[in-house]
């Protein structure tokens, strides 16, 4: 009797885990009552000491025969997934999932007899089949439960294709990939290897373009297959391609399925269309180059930026011009990062600043602003610059507000003089918004604001002394702008 062990409540409240291997590789396959079986003897071995763990409750408990529950058990046993440790009295025990891929599974003499002899004779004496060799097909066709002729006919394919000697590695590859497209059966297999077949032409004229001297690989006739039918391209494309890699560099099926992926998601199929996306992109990398130059970034490869900085900028409407102007901004204000760089394109597009001529379109608004915020702070005896303060309290009066600019200059004569001219000004025109007067004579009406409150802390404010004034002075004019 066991020690410590969980009560029948307890095992009956918890939860039986099963693994995604299993629900995935074995349970579609497996039949209905072997899968029962299977899950049971999990829940059962939460409490594997309890009194009813026999094969009489066990079998009772699922309406199956004692004969029909090991022959599920020794189903599994050969799937690797279970361990039949005695049979009178039955003992089985469940062997973690993870470890199933590197166990040493038992198969039926028999079962794979034939499969032995007829795979030994597609290498026609070349090498002999280990028995690691003979363990990794079994394992593959249990796995994937392909059909043995099916694997046979893979073999022969892989071997007639490849001049050189083919390893059991390339074979299995080439037959994982088709059971995850669903080609398990020998007709399946059949077909796929016609469709394969039909692609010789093309890949031969391939073969001829970029100076290839040997039969087409199972996986490069697969690779045709998909740029032709999956991708949609025509031949003179691929071929378009092929020559162009060979002009500047050495070719690989590798560097052209790369290319031909990309130009698919990019929704270019056409010679003329992929011409002018690369003569734009000349353009668009010369940009990419300028903006890391400006804001002191290197990237030795620039495809990244292009594709998820550059042209998002230049989709949504922004100009050359524009995007280098905001790169010098973002250098003079310590944005060293293509990301920030990102959140200040993004506030001049919610200004609406996107070309050269909007640009200074804004500029001039931003400097007429900045003149009659000077002629205030000159009234005021203030000997300073213009600073982003002020750019901020003028925009509150006049957008936010609606004061007009009559009633700010008298504001501005009430507050000349005061020790602090433009905080007493701002309180008068709050005081005035507050109270609804929009006029001069309104305004006269009312008692004037005395100057007993607390001392404003001190600004540490930066006039506009840089070589280029007109631009810092604009971007000053948009750090407040929420994205």
């Amino acid at each position: 009797m066991a020690f410590c062990k969980y009560s029948t409540e307890y095992v009956a409240s918890s939860k039986t885990e099963i693994d995604n291997i299993f629900i995935n590789d074995y349970l579609p396959f497996a039949q209905a009552e072997f899968v029962k079986v299977y899950i049971y003897g999990l829940y059962k071995c939460n409490d594997a000491s309890a009194f009813d763990n026999t094969l009489e409750s066990f079998a009772k408990h699922l309406n199956m025969s004692e004969d029909d529950v090991i022959g599920a058990f020794e189903f599994w046993q050969e799937q690797g997934l279970v361990q039949v440790l005695n049979t009178h009295p039955i003992e089985v025990r469940f062997i973690p999932l993870k470890n199933v891929l590197n166990s040493n599974r038992l198969f039926k003499p028999d079962k794979y007899q034939t499969f032995n002899t007829q795979a030994q004779e597609i290498f026609e004496g070349k090498r002999t089949i280990s028995k690691t060799e003979y363990g990794e097909y079994y394992d593959f066709l249990e796995r994937y439960h392909m059909e043995q002729e099916a694997l046979l006919m893979i073999m022969k394919y892989c071997v007639d294709s490849k001049a050189s000697g083919v390893g059991y590695n390339y074979i299995l590859t080439v037959a994982r990939n088709w059971a995850n497209e669903g080609v398990t059966t020998s007709s399946a297999v059949e077909e796929r290897i016609e469709a394969l077949e039909n692609k010789v032409p093309e890949l031969q004229e391939l073969f001829n373009a970029v100076g290839i001297k040997r039969r087409a690989y199972v996986e490069e006739r697969a690779l045709m297959d998909k740029w032709l039918n999956d991708y949609g391209f025509n031949l003179d494309v691929i071929l378009y391609l092929s020559k162009n890699i060979k002009k500047k560099s050495r070719f690989s099926f590798e560097k052209l399925d790369g290319l031909l992926t990309r130009y698919y998601e990019m929704k270019l199929y056409t010679i003329t269309d992929i011409e002018a996306f690369e003569k734009e992109k000349t353009k668009l990398y010369e940009l990419a180059k300028e903006i890391n130059k400006t804001i002191g970034v290197y990237y030795e490869v620039l495809d990244g930026e292009v594709e998820n900085y550059i042209l998002k900028w230049m989709n949504l409407g922004f100009d050359e011009a524009v995007l280098t102007e905001i790169a010098f901004y973002c250098f003079k204000h310590n944005i060293r990062n293509l990301d920030g760089m990102d959140k200040t394109v993004n506030k001049f597009y919610k200004l609406g600043v996107l070309s050269t001529e909007a640009l200074n379109q804004y500029i001039n608004d931003v400097f007429k602003t900045d003149d009659e915020i000077q002629s205030i702070l000159t009234t005021l005896g203030q000997s300073r610059n213009v600073n982003y303060i002020d750019r901020e309290n003028y925009r509150t009066w006049k957008e936010n507000w609606k004061m007009p600019s009559e009633l700010i200059n008298y504001g501005v004569t009430l507050a000349k003089g005061k020790d602090s001219p433009m905080k007493y000004l701002s309180r008068v025109l709050s005081d005035w918004h507050n109270k609804g007067i929009s006029t001069i004579e309104e305004a006269k009406k009312t008692s004037p604001l005395t100057e007993n409150t607390k001392p404003q802390q001190k600004q540490n404010f930066t006039g506009r002394s840089y070589t280029r004034e007109q631009m810092n002075a604009l971007f000053d004019s948009i750090d407040d702008i929420e994205i």
